[in-house]
């Protein structure tokens, strides 16, 4: 809205726009005396607003199929937003697959495509990945890219406000990448680039088990965990991008790393990938003294680093996601440990989201994005 005054006409009309579609999308349709009653404006501006909504794509008249008739007399005519007018993606690059989500302008989900990687692959042939599924989930929908409004895409690393990662162990050849400009040579679209465990930690409070908290820690337990935090609803990144880096803490003094915690014969895990981490779980499972052992000390190790976040943080909520998230009995050794340090523990529940959280949030950021766009007018009011 630069370069626009209190006084300008168009951004009085903008103003009148937001409101009106806000009204509309919050309802299945409306007649156009609601809509004067819910936005408080008045008859002439919302039949003038409706009809540049119309013009613009992003409102439609119901059809007579769609309202209930009434009674006696002509039925008055209903509108409804249109959120078949736009469409938005959210992607997931991870270590073992690719997955993206599609969706409309209210953030149903209408189709969805994952695709596996090897772990080793390199950074070009990881991306080729995703676009041959983002291509098939295109085509399969019946969707064309030029109705892509926003792409959100989430990957492991510490990632920058231009989509940069600056730093990932995860994946190979992802450090330095400049990931948010590579996948915008895809999609004419703006494309948003953010941390996973953050990702996942904006979609379980989207639709997950953080649904009534703002306050909450997500936990992405892997090789190297994550977390995201929301403080009063909002992402907290940090200064750097590096917020909730908890893989990171054994490099403080402390001789801990996933090789050894999860190593059965006393020299540490080598090749350390997930298929060989999965086995030591197994193998547990199965009744292994040496690999029970190891996975305690995993678990271990993951609590310590939960603990430290939720002491510097308070949050209300703690949820796990990734590996933890399928392992019996990390909730009440974390809930133990939080309850010996926090002055109020915090609650500790499981990820309702499972694998598909990562690629959820993601697209729950390209909807913040589009809504910004649609309904955000800061510092003014309605005019009639």
């Amino acid at each position: 809205m630069a370069g626009l005054t209190g006084g300008d006409p168009s951004l009085l009309r903008r103003i009148n726009s937001a409101v009106v579609l806000h009204a509309l999308r919050a309802t299945d349709c409306a007649t156009l005396t609601e809509i004067t009653r819910v936005t408080g404006l008045s008859r002439p501006t919302v039949e003038g607003v409706v009809e540049g909504l119309i013009e613009a794509g992003l409102v439609v008249e119901a059809a007579a199929a769609d309202v209930v008739a009434r009674r006696q007399g002509r039925p008055a005519r209903r509108f409804r937003f249109r959120a078949e007018a736009g469409h938005l993606l959210g992607l997931e690059i991870g270590p073992h697959r690719v997955a993206a989500l599609l969706a409309d302008l209210d953030g149903r989900v209408i189709g969805a495509q994952a695709k596996d990687v090897e772990e080793t692959a390199p950074a070009d042939e990881r991306l080729e990945r995703l676009r041959t599924a983002v291509a098939e989930l295109l085509r399969r929908a019946g969707v064309a890219r030029g109705s892509l409004r926003a792409v959100g895409a989430a990957t492991p690393g510490i990632v920058e406000a231009d989509g940069t990662v600056r730093l990932s162990t995860a994946l190979p050849g992802w450090t330095g990448l400049r990931l948010g400009e590579r996948l915008r040579r895809s999609f004419k679209c703006p494309v948003l680039v953010e941390n996973d465990a953050n990702a996942a930690a904006v979609a379980e409070h989207w639709k997950g088990a953080a649904t009534d908290s703002d306050d909450v820690v997500f936990v992405l337990a892997g090789l190297s965990p994550g977390a995201g935090a929301l403080i009063g609803g909002r992402l907290h990144r940090g200064y750097g991008g590096a917020a909730g880096e908890i893989g990171a803490l054994h490099l403080l003094g402390r001789d801990v790393t996933p090789e050894t915690l999860l190593s059965t014969t006393g020299r540490p895990l080598h090749p350390l990938d997930e298929q060989a981490v999965a086995e030591v779980f197994a193998q547990a499972r199965d009744g292994d003294q040496r690999a029970r052992a190891a996975v305690e000390r995993f678990l271990q190790r993951l609590v310590h680093d939960v603990a430290a976040l939720a002491l510097a943080l308070d949050p209300e909520l703690v949820v796990v996601g990734g590996w933890a998230a399928g392992l019996d009995g990390v909730l009440e050794p974390l809930r133990r440990e939080l309850a010996r340090y926090c002055l109020r523990p915090p609650r500790v529940t499981l990820s309702l989201l499972g694998e598909a959280a990562v690629a959820t949030g993601a697209l729950r950021l390209a909807l913040d994005h589009v809504e910004e766009q649609l309904f955000a007018v800061e510092g003014a009011t309605a005019r009639r």
